[in-house]
């Protein structure tokens, strides 16, 4: 190629189980998936992460150790993506790199806000020879803003219909909703937990990151009474603007709560399934707007057990995932900040005050220079 026209975007959720880089192309605006790579997560860096998501085990040190490995660890996916396509840094104008989320404060639930992600840009910008866009959370927060979820911008540029009511439902570690009416308005928020209590629980019975499929969760019962003391969590109650994020749904919240209950680890597992469908579904069955379709990206997409769940919550709407509008769900995310590095490039915002909460629309990422 003689001139740069690709994006990649780099993406490392609240379920800290990989990163996940895209390669896209913008032609007239409109999105082209070239390529993608998943990266994994060692377990000691995973550990790492954790341990910095929590007061108590964090120290400068172990921030400056983290931020710099992750920093590392963003260049090999980068690279690794860049090789199996055969481009090389003059085919790429910018990498959106949204960085590891080790804590989140928004504002209603805290005095002083703030959003801190990890894995230092100038490694990445150093070893793969390309413009960097990070950072992209802390110009929505400095405005008032959440900072979270960006997502929803993205999603309105590249799935409104003017003829269709559609929430689109990302289920990732937390789970978020944007709202697309058909008269064209764009808002959303976070709903609650998505995949984050299941993995964490799943991991300490059973040894694995997460329920694959849900078949783990399928083999036990929903505790009504469990469920129900789950649904009293805060977070639940807030109007939105609205964020959340492990600072409030953790295994040492659940672990509070199970002191009231005697049940078979597969049985909590079925619950708390539940309790992301219901939570999700609940928020959605709360909208003024009459929704028509559903469609869900993130990894809880691929959970059949919540899949089926929310579909039980949600029976006046088709549910379906974001493959029937063209990107599949595994990669929404990647590419939306491959969206939002471009925005910054050509100076544009990246947020929605109504979604965030933020006074003004605002430029988001600082630019890191190879």
């Amino acid at each position: 190629m003689s001139q740069a026209t690709l994006y990649l975007g780099l993406m490392s959720g609240t379920s800290i189980d990989s990163i996940d880089a895209a390669a896209v192309s913008f032609d007239q605006g409109q999105l082209k998936l070239l390529g993608t790579y998943t990266h994994p997560i060692s377990d000691a860096l995973r550990l790492n992460i954790l341990n910095l998501s929590q007061p108590g085990l964090d120290s400068v040190q172990l921030y400056g150790e983290t931020d710099h490995l992750l920093g590392h660890l963003f260049a090999d996916a980068a690279l690794a993506l860049m090789a199996s396509l055969s481009i090389g840094p003059d085919d790429i104008v910018a990498i959106g790199s949204h960085g590891q989320t080790i804590r989140h404060s928004p504002p209603k639930t805290n005095s002083i806000a703030f959003s801190q992600q990890i894995g230092d840009a100038n490694i990445i910008a150093a070893r793969t020879g390309c413009s960097v866009v990070s950072d992209f959370r802390r110009k929505d927060v400095a405005l008032g803003g959440h900072g979270a979820p960006l997502v929803p911008a993205f999603h309105h540029s590249l799935f409104s219909h003017p003829q269709r009511q559609r929430v689109i439902a990302n289920i990732g570690g937390i789970a978020n909703i944007t709202v697309l009416p058909a008269d064209g308005a764009c808002y959303g928020f976070d709903t609650g937990p998505g995949n984050l209590l299941l993995d964490a629980w799943c991991k300490r019975h059973t040894g694995k990151r997460y329920d694959d499929k849900g078949a783990w969760g399928a083999t036990g019962q929903v505790d009504a009474a469990l469920l129900k003391q789950l649904k009293t969590h805060p977070f639940l109650g807030l109007e939105a603007p609205k964020s959340t994020g492990r600072e409030e749904f953790n295994l040492a919240w659940l672990e509070s709560i199970l002191t009231d209950h005697s049940l078979p680890p597969e049985n909590v597992q079925a619950t708390l399934t539940a309790f992301t469908a219901q939570t999700l579904g609940d928020a959605i069955s709360a909208l003024d707007d009459n929704i028509d379709e559903v469609y869900v990206c993130g990894g809880g997409a691929f959970n059949n057990q919540l899949m089926a769940r929310l579909e039980e919550t949600l029976p006046g709407s088709v549910v379906s995932m974001t493959d029937d509008l063209g990107l599949a769900p595994s990669w929404v995310e990647a590419c939306a900040f491959a969206w939002l590095a471009r925005q910054r490039v050509l100076s544009l915002p990246g947020n929605l005050p109504r979604v965030t909460g933020a006074s003004r629309p605002a430029i988001l990422g600082a630019l890191y220079l190879p």
